[in-house]
């Protein structure tokens, strides 16, 4: 009989149909579980885990956990310098001392003839200027190979002395290098203090000829003294370069037989009691070779 509402079903037809809409409803959340942990229609989750980029610079995922985008950027950081060739000269050697004769035999460097070597300075308390340049050279060959540059010595304590002034050029033009650098420590008068980088003049004389050169070294100089004064700290020379930190000369082999950019670096003066505490640092060694190597990413980068 109606008396003008639906009909309730029987209580077990009820409990048929309750039964139904449960297993749906557990079967459709176990789908929509299945879905999200594919990744479907979003990005997939995040493991934690090490993000590679295969530069083979040093360990992957080193981007502070920033993902894909902090990847790609250390990536890039580290590949700056790929393809890229620097030839780090060292300068003078630590067992030059026990070879006079050899390192005083004279060469040609195009408008003069100078020794092939020499022992050069030290420190008043005998830190010697061939092991300071050695340990920096070897600092900041670490940094540039980091960032993705071939980097080639002239000498790494591993000669019996040298090699000669014309050889060490000789070696990077042989390289051709993208950039060159001779790292020395001046030993000039106590009250002399700071940095200065040492630019090839125009030299067109027997085997010499810098015309090609001059130029971009000197964007090469200009960029290394930049870096190099932001990084250490370290004032721009007060007794050459009248306040410019850059010198230009026409004495040097291996500027004036390079073909290469290439720039020698003073990185202060030995026999200065201030400069020297800086110099015999490995601290403010290591703050040296990083303004190297952003001086020479800056120069290669433009």
């Amino acid at each position: 009989m109606s008396n003008g509402s639906t009909p309730s079903p029987p209580r077990r037809l009820r409990g048929t149909l309750l039964v139904v809409v449960a297993a749906v409803a557990v079967v459709g959340l176990g789908g929509w579980l299945v879905w999200r942990s594919a990744g479907a229609g979003g990005a997939p989750p995040r493991t934690g885990g090490i993000s590679g980029h295969g530069s083979g610079h040093g360990p992957a995922g080193e981007d502070g956990g920033h993902g894909a985008r902090g990847g790609e950027a250390d990536k890039k950081r580290h590949d700056s310098l790929q393809g890229k060739v620097v030839v780090i000269d060292p300068g003078h050697n630590p067992h030059n001392n026990d070879h006079g004769r050899e390192i005083a035999r004279q060469v040609d460097i195009g408008n003069d003839r100078k020794e092939c070597d020499t022992t050069g300075t030290s420190t008043n308390d005998g830190y010697a200027e061939a092991s300071f340049t050695l340990d920096v050279a070897r600092r900041a060959r670490t940094l540039l190979q980091k960032a993705g540059a071939k980097v080639v010595f002239t000498q790494d304590g591993d000669r019996p002395y040298g090699p000669c002034v014309d050889k060490r050029a000789a070696l990077g033009n042989t390289a051709h290098a993208d950039a060159a650098l001779s790292i020395h420590a001046d030993g000039s008068g106590a009250g002399n203090r700071g940095f200065h980088v040492i630019l090839p003049a125009r030299v067109t004389d027997g085997p010499a000829d810098t015309a090609a050169i001059v130029a971009p070294s000197r964007k090469l100089g200009e960029r290394l003294a930049d870096r190099f004064h932001t990084v250490t700290g370290s004032a721009r020379s007060n007794y050459i370069g009248h306040g410019t930190g850059l010198d230009v000369r026409s004495d040097l082999g291996g500027l004036n037989l390079s073909t290469v950019p290439k720039v020698f670096l003073e990185c202060g003066n030995m026999r200065d009691p201030k400069d020297a505490a800086q110099l015999t640092d490995p601290r403010w060694r290591q703050k040296a070779a990083r303004g190297i190597t952003e001086g020479i990413t800056d120069f290669l980068a433009h």
